[in-house]
């Protein structure tokens, strides 16, 4: 055992393998060179809930009698070109009968799967001010990426629950600029 011994001779090696863990922590490179992970990026984007499916209930379209619209805004935290966090917020607008209003808003965690060729697949927590909540996985493209922003296109696929409603599974389009 690595502790075994006198209390002092404990507190010694405790306090070296404190030191060799924080300096293993703190190396930052001296090429001159960032990193380029974590890398810290932000979006904003519209979205277009195209298509909802309940249980019992006809498909409901945005555009039967009123139109919907997002507005997500995002964070993402990359920790490698494969995995990060990110956080979406999204004020939903629903116009109808000549007049609109924010309807909802909607917080959405989750993580980032970095797929390649531009493709990522976000598996988002879902929390809403409707009452609503559940699940929303997302892949997203991006289209064209230039030197400080990217555009991307995605498909978000909401799955909810809660608020005495029926289960629903939706479908919509989103776009946006990353930088």
């Amino acid at each position: 055992m690595i502790f075994s011994g006198t209390g002092q001779h404990k507190t010694k090696t405790a306090a070296h393998i404190l030191f060799l863990l924080l300096v293993s922590l703190t190396t930052v490179k001296t090429s001159g060179q960032q990193p380029a992970f974590p890398k810290i990026t932000g979006y904003a984007g519209i979205l277009h809930p195209l298509v909802t499916f309940a249980r019992e209930e006809k498909p409901h379209y945005n555009f039967d009698g009123a139109y919907v619209i997002g507005i997500p805004t995002g964070i993402n935290i990359w920790k490698s070109a494969k995995i990060g966090f990110s956080m979406e917020f999204v004020p939903l607008i629903r116009a109808a009968n000549g007049t609109s209003k924010m309807n909802n808003f909607l917080f959405h965690p989750g993580a980032l799967f970095g797929l390649g060729n531009g493709l990522t697949l976000a598996t988002r927590a879902a929390f809403e001010t409707s009452g609503r909540y559940g699940l929303t996985p997302v892949l997203n493209k991006i289209v064209k990426k230039n030197k400080g922003s990217s555009y991307f296109i995605a498909v978000p696929i909401p799955i909810r629950f809660g608020n005495d409603l029926p289960s629903s599974v939706s479908i919509g389009f989103q776009f946006g600029i990353s930088f």
